[in-house]
């Protein structure tokens, strides 16, 4: 599989740049989210480095027959409907597991939206893994692995130290991304 998704990524003009040395256990940060394409070339991208990262996806996303496909790439229903907490949750798959990578889009939807969600910096901080800022500039048609980042405590510093990271980053829909 790693061998076609080099293929896949070479056919289509994008390389991979920045850090390719990533922490067995951490949470990846990918921005910008503009688009549903985002998916696909994300799962094309980290299998081409010979990876596997699990990500977030709405709980109703996870009906027959879609459900086995999510689940077998790597997808972590979210019932957004329920106060339930993520947090615990992923932090006891961070400790149960010799390896687990979460990938997950700060923006939290594919619209304009200037205000993240935090839950990846509480996620990373209550299961002590670092972030690993990755974005993705469709203009370059480069996957850059930016930055590893342990979390402070300090999260409004941190998170403006994260999005300094995508200033200059161009998403696939510019209008719908907001630092």
């Amino acid at each position: 599989m790693k061998a076609i998704c080099k293929f896949i990524l070479k056919s289509i003009g994008w390389k991979i740049v920045g850090l390719t040395d990533i922490p067995d256990k951490c949470v990846i940060c990918v921005a910008p989210h503009t688009s549903n394409w985002d998916l696909p070339l994300g799962l094309v991208i980290y299998t081409s480095m010979g990876k596997h990262a699990s990500f977030l996806i709405k709980k109703d996303w996870f009906f027959f027959p879609m459900n086995l496909i999510f689940k077998a790439i790597g997808g972590v229903p979210v019932d957004r409907s329920k106060n339930t907490s993520l947090i615990e949750q992923m932090t006891d798959l961070y400790n149960s597991n010799e390896k687990f990578q979460l990938a997950v889009t700060p923006e939290g939807t594919r619209k304009h939206n200037k205000e993240w969600k935090k839950g990846f910096y509480y996620i990373a901080l209550a299961a002590k893994v670092p972030i690993v800022v990755a974005a993705f500039d469709y203009k370059k048609k480069e996957a850059d692995f930016k930055k590893i980042i342990i979390p402070t405590g300090d999260v409004e510093a941190d998170i403006l130290e994260i999005k300094a990271f995508y200033k200059g980053v161009t998403p696939r829909h510019p209008e719908k991304f907001a630092l």
